[in-house]
């Protein structure tokens, strides 16, 4: 990697449980029970807690968004 690159390349921030929750107006023991199941945007398991990269959210809104009629 150049600095050039290195200085343009940013993380997708990973959110928390509470974060997701807040953002989709869902409970978290249903954003729990999503993951449990295959369902909802995919997780990361950091030890014992789940995180999502918000990349991940947007493109599982993306794919659940009505489409125009």
């Amino acid at each position: 990697m150049t600095a050039q690159t290195t200085a343009e390349w940013r993380p997708d921030p990973l959110l928390t449980i509470d974060d997701v929750a807040v953002w989709l107006g869902k409970p978290k023991n249903t954003l729990y029970a999503w993951h449990s199941r295959g369902k909802g945007p995919r997780a990361i398991r950091v030890g014992n807690t789940l995180r999502y990269r918000r990349s991940e959210v947007e493109h599982w809104l993306d794919a659940h968004t009505d489409p125009e009629r």
